[in-house]
């Protein structure tokens, strides 16, 4: 476990404590794509890699782009980890964008910020607590309500922040709330089962009684999809309010430990790579499990403004 971060003259915070890290699933956890008998098909292996869609890699082999052990690939061709495979006439790399210079940030939103880059009302955004990078730029993954606190990721990787917002990875987001109002056994039930939000039925994946008494309670709650607010809308629709938000994990990825409100915490490469193989490896109709396995993990110390 490193030390807690601790703020500088510019009062932003550097890379703080633990840190929770997916497992990758089995298939990814060493960094190669799973083969079957035989191989695995091309499109399906360059796709599993992050390099394009399957149907993208299909027109790619049709172009003639792709050559595998030196001659011209074909649709459906099996490939293996010894397949030596060029795209464009330049290797193909077997390494996980992580390892090619992807950088991820957990930030502790304090309430009061907009998850915009710029507010004509002048309102704090919460890139102004960012650290600056040359060459690129933070993408946040997904959004907090001006009301919420909590973590918040950010990534240099636009596909990535996509692929961990899509609500058909599943990935949890676990939250801490007070609620004001009456809720018994009724009330619960009905969240788990559901209530109708936007024409759809929504629910609590999980809810649990924390702490407190009365009518001023907090709970632990579940979601597996970034709507409007809907942990606040949930509650709304039993007759409760909510009076206090915070998100505590969003995937593999805890609040950190020690790490302010206003401050940030940078993962270390081992820890990066494996929310890049979750979010390569869960299927358009993936239940969340991989986002769920959590393992303690290790952090890269780095500078504010590295």
């Amino acid at each position: 476990m490193t030390r807690p971060g601790r703020r500088n003259s510019r009062g932003r915070t550097g890379p703080g404590t633990s840190f929770h890290a997916s497992k990758a699933p089995s298939g990814a956890a060493a960094g190669r794509v799973t083969e079957g008998p035989g191989g695995i098909r091309l499109q399906k292996y360059l796709s599993d890699l992050g390099l394009g869609s399957r149907r993208q890699v299909e027109s790619w082999i049709e172009k003639g782009r792709i050559r595998v052990d030196g001659r011209a690939a074909e649709l459906g061709q099996k490939v293996s980890d010894r397949s030596r495979i060029l795209l464009d006439g330049k290797p193909v790399s077997r390494r996980p964008p992580a390892a090619r210079g992807t950088r991820v940030i957990a930030y502790n939103k304090p309430e009061g910020e907009i998850c915009s880059r710029d507010d004509p009302a002048g309102r704090p955004t919460v890139f102004r607590n960012l650290p600056r990078i040359r060459k690129a730029r933070w993408v946040a993954v997904g959004r907090l309500d001006i009301n919420t606190r909590g973590l918040l990721l950010f990534t240099t990787d636009g596909d990535l922040a996509n692929r961990l917002m899509h609500p058909d990875t599943g990935l949890e987001r676990e939250y801490l709330c007070r609620v004001f109002g009456d809720v018994d056994a009724t009330a619960m039930d009905t969240l788990r089962r559901g209530v109708e939000l936007d024409g759809e039925r929504i629910g609590f994946r999980s809810i649990a009684r924390q702490r407190g008494e009365g009518r001023n309670t907090w709970f632990r709650v579940v979601v597996t999809e970034g709507r409007y607010r809907e942990v606040r809308r949930l509650w709304e629709a039993v007759g409760c309010r909510v009076s206090r938000l915070v998100r505590v994990r969003y995937g593999p990825v805890r609040l950190p430990r020690g790490v302010p409100a206003g401050g940030w915490a940078e993962l270390g490469a081992a820890e990066v790579s494996g929310i890049v193989r979750i979010a390569q490896s869960v299927p358009p109709s993936g239940d969340g499990t991989a986002g769920r396995a959590l393992v303690r993990g290790d952090r890269e110390r780095k500078k504010p403004g590295a």
